[in-house]
């Protein structure tokens, strides 16, 4: 006998709640506005060194994921190799999965441009201001989770994607010692005539050999000269395959890998992947993924 949804006395539908997370909206001294600052804290006694901890960028579209994939795989570490331990993820006060102006501010390098507006009526679009978000992470951010749970200092890890994972690479650069993990995916290497390219010159003439510690460059397959075979004989086919020219997202990442990893030390480890069958937005669940199997890696 089948039965309808009215048969069955019901409460009305809620909002789904992700179990151990929380979030703020911070006003940090180094922002003109608050950032929403996304929480994950396991539910159990931290080590007596502390928690892992794991910074993303682009909060309100990666943290819901990272949380998930954490959770799925710290619940088998015998089988994952992936234990517990805190997500940070920094986005800002919109229900949408991106704030296109302010993260333009946000992740892209000094000296940074001014361009038109996204939308009528709408401010500039300005870039340049990653030497100030780093600062607030660093000078701001970082003591406040400091407060909320215990952190294994050692074991920090910051992600990006896009404009997010050319971020990671100006920090990596400026203030090596700021993390041990970096995971850098889909970066936005091409951007402003590859100024991050002279960042990464300056970086490796002032060092003898790399940081001791990881860094993890990706990119999707189909963010190089390949489209998308749902691209391949759209009335967009030419105009993505220009523009895959000009980004070289595959590329660039990897190139910049394979100068970087000439000159590691023995406690460092340089890499670049290319997941197969993703674009530039389906690769983030993926990288995201990656993320969290570098960051939360039980210790050997």
């Amino acid at each position: 006998m089948c039965h309808s949804p009215t048969d069955y006395a019901a409460a009305a539908p809620a909002p789904v709640a992700l179990a151990g997370c929380t979030f703020a909206d911070l006003k940090f001294d180094n922002a003109d506005q608050p950032h929403r600052i996304f929480l994950y804290r396991p539910n159990k006694p931290a080590p007596p060194e502390g928690w892992p901890i794991l910074y993303l960028t682009d909060g309100n579209a990666c943290f819901a994921t990272a949380v998930d994939a954490l959770k799925v795989q710290a619940s088998y570490p015998n089988g994952t190799d992936v234990a517990e331990g805190v997500i940070v993820a920094i986005g800002y006060q919109t229900e949408e999965p991106y704030d296109p102006l302010r993260r333009s501010w946000d992740l892209s390098p000094p000296p940074g441009r001014i361009y038109p507006p996204f939308y009528p009526d709408t401010p500039d679009v300005r870039t340049g201001g990653a030497e100030r978000f780093l600062a607030l992470i660093e000078n701001e951010l970082k003591p406040w989770i400091q407060r909320q749970a215990p952190i294994d200092r050692s074991r920090q890890s910051l992600f990006g994607h896009s404009f997010g994972g050319l971020f990671a690479l100006y920090a990596l650069f400026k203030k090596p010692q700021a993390f041990r993990h970096w995971i850098s995916a889909s970066p936005a290497i091409y951007w402003e005539d590859e100024a991050i390219l002279e960042v990464e010159r300056e970086f490796t003439e002032e060092n003898d050999s790399f940081l001791e510690g990881e860094l993890h460059l990706s990119a999707g397959q189909y963010e190089g000269e390949t489209l998308a075979p749902f691209h391949k004989g759209t009335a967009e086919e030419q105009k993505r395959q220009e523009h895959a020219k000009e980004t070289r997202t595959i590329e660039l990442a990897r190139d910049m890998a394979f100068r970087l990893a000439k000159q590691t030390s023995p406690a460092s480890t340089i890499t670049f992947e290319e997941y197969a069958g993703e674009n530039h937005m389906s690769v983030l669940p993926v990288a995201l993924n990656r993320a969290v199997q570098i960051a939360f890696r039980r210790p050997k």
